[in-house]
């Protein structure tokens, strides 16, 4: 941590000068430096499709640069696979961890690289070396458990110990944090400062400024494919920070005065579900939502809300209980009579579910009315009223690049993949919106975006339901809080005066006060 080592050269791990990558026409990096030292934490941070992840990819052998040069320990280095990279010390946790399930931990730490003994894999070998790995750090895992069975928190420690078993010194951490709870979130930076103190150096992914300032010793801010700077972190602000990467200042409070909320909207009554396993996942669950509020569903993945969200959205049946909107039964109806009866989403998953990636963008903005007017006369479509649509939308909800209405949707960044969806559910103008994890994977600048359209249609009268694993979300935004644990609402808490340990208490199981 001490700046004096920076004084010194030979602790220079990793260099990259002047890293170009392009794809075709389009450029990810622009002329881009970064240096790390040994025992440091380094955040590299930037908005969504400012060229983060592809730099990391360079360093980890999945890209080779278009031109630039990456030196490792003061060595000139052409990686040409992450096999590469791993030899020469450098590993990659990526964002969306590729475990085989029905494996145990062991077995997916050594993959590839199991100890032998004559032609056996030396199983007792395999697990003391994972075990005292584990113990070394902090990271208390079980080597017998299955990944089935293990939270996701435990699931990116297996990822790391795999790194770490395969002599990594450099560590690459993509959006470490993006569904962790509070908890594992303080235990993740615990055991990110084990592997600094040991001498490794990590390299952090992230747009997330609270957790920077936490853990980081410097920060290198992309914008736009292009090297904004590097700083040392205990010399900048949050909002500094911020600044650097949107361009412009930012605004982290959510304005939103009080109202009093109207009629009850959506009621949920003693719902029980199974889930895709056939165990029973949500244990009698009671929720309502009234016209004018938000009500914020906060809770660790895994205890029921995905569920929850599919069988209120139409796309998974519940084995019992009530569902009412306005006091009209959609139990167990289909997705196109719940939208009809006046609810609208922004589904969790947004390839999967929110919308057809080979669709254009325009096509993708009228995707449920496609066969009404204005979009559609007499059976034909009408195309310049749906280009005229969606180049509205384009230009009111900051969709980037501009003039993409013909682009397919899949070729958009994630954030302007989102903004698509949220411009769509919003003009469908619903009794009731469910947001899940409405900024999951924006930058601050679409995140203050998002949050203003949100409390807009609370202003208006409409009900919102706003699911997220992000705390901070959660409470800047709801009017009400209600705590799901293992498939029950446990607790409920107004927003206003919420408190981050107390809800952090109450994820875990805890009992309210």
């Amino acid at each position: 941590m001490s700046s004096q080592s920076h004084m010194d050269e030979n602790s220079v791990v990793i260099q990259m000068k002047d890293i170009v990558k392009k794809f075709g026409d389009f450029t990810a990096n622009d002329h881009i430096n970064l240096t790390v030292h040994k025992g440091e934490v380094h955040a590299i941070l930037g908005e969504n499709g400012a060229g983060k992840s592809t730099l990391m990819n360079v360093l980890y052998g999945l890209y080779r640069p278009t031109s630039g040069q990456i030196f490792i320990n003061g060595q000139e280095t052409h990686l040409n696979s992450p096999k590469h990279a791993i030899e020469m010390g450098i590993g990659m946790v990526h964002q969306h961890f590729m475990l085989i399930q029905p494996f145990t931990v062991t077995d997916n730490i050594i993959l590839g690289v199991e100890p032998t003994k004559g032609l056996v894999v030396d199983e007792k070998l395999a697990r003391s070396k994972v075990l005292e790995l584990s113990e070394r750090y902090g990271m208390s895992v079980d080597p017998d458990a299955k990944i089935q069975d293990i939270s996701v928190g435990m699931q990116q420690r297996v990822e790391i110990l795999k790194v770490l078993y395969r002599g990594a010194q450099v560590l690459i951490l993509d959006e470490p944090t993006a569904s962790l709870t509070p908890q594992e979130i303080d235990e993740l930076m615990e055991i990110i400062r084990n592997l600094t103190a040991d001498g490794k150096s990590v390299i952090l992914i992230t747009h997330k400024l609270k957790e920077i300032k936490a853990c980081s010793d410097y920060c290198t801010i992309i914008r736009q494919g292009k090297y904004i700077q590097t700083v040392k972190v205990a010399d900048v602000s949050e909002n500094d920070l911020a600044a650097m990467m949107v361009g412009r200042d930012v605004s982290f409070k959510v304005d939103k005065k009080d109202q009093e909320p109207g009629d009850v909207v959506l009621e949920v009554k003693d719902l029980h579900a199974k889930d895709y396993r056939g165990v029973e996942i949500l244990k009698g669950l009671n929720l309502n939502v009234r016209a004018g509020e938000i009500v914020g569903l906060a809770g660790v993945d895994g205890n029921g809300q995905t569920e929850l969200v599919e069988i209120l959205t139409g796309l998974k049946k519940a084995e019992s209980g009530e569902v009412h909107m306005h006091g009209k039964d959609i139990f167990n109806k289909t997705p196109s009579e719940i939208f009809n009866a006046g609810l609208s989403s922004i589904p969790a998953d947004r390839q999967k579910h929110g919308l057809v990636l080979d669709f254009s963008v325009e096509d993708n903005l009228i995707v449920q009315h496609f066969e009404e007017a204005p979009y559609s006369l007499k059976g034909m479509l009408d195309r310049k009223a749906i280009r005229d649509h969606a180049t509205d939308l384009i230009d009111h909800f900051d969709v980037r690049p501009r003039g993409s209405e013909l682009r397919p949707a899949g070729t958009l960044s994630g954030g302007n993949q989102q903004k698509v969806i949220i411009a769509r559910e919003v003009t469908n103008d619903k009794e009731l919106l469910i947001a899940v994890n409405p900024t999951r994977g924006l930058d601050v600048g679409a995140i203050e975006f998002v949050h203003k359209y949100i409390v807009e249609q609370r202003n208006k009268g409409r009900a919102v339901l706003l699911v997220s694993f992000e705390l901070d979300e959660i409470m800047s935004l709801s009017d009400r809080i209600d705590v799901i644990f293992d498939g029950q609402i446990t607790g409920e808490v107004p927003g206003k005066n919420a408190d981050e340990k107390e809800l952090g208490f109450m994820m875990a199981g805890g009992k309210k006060e």
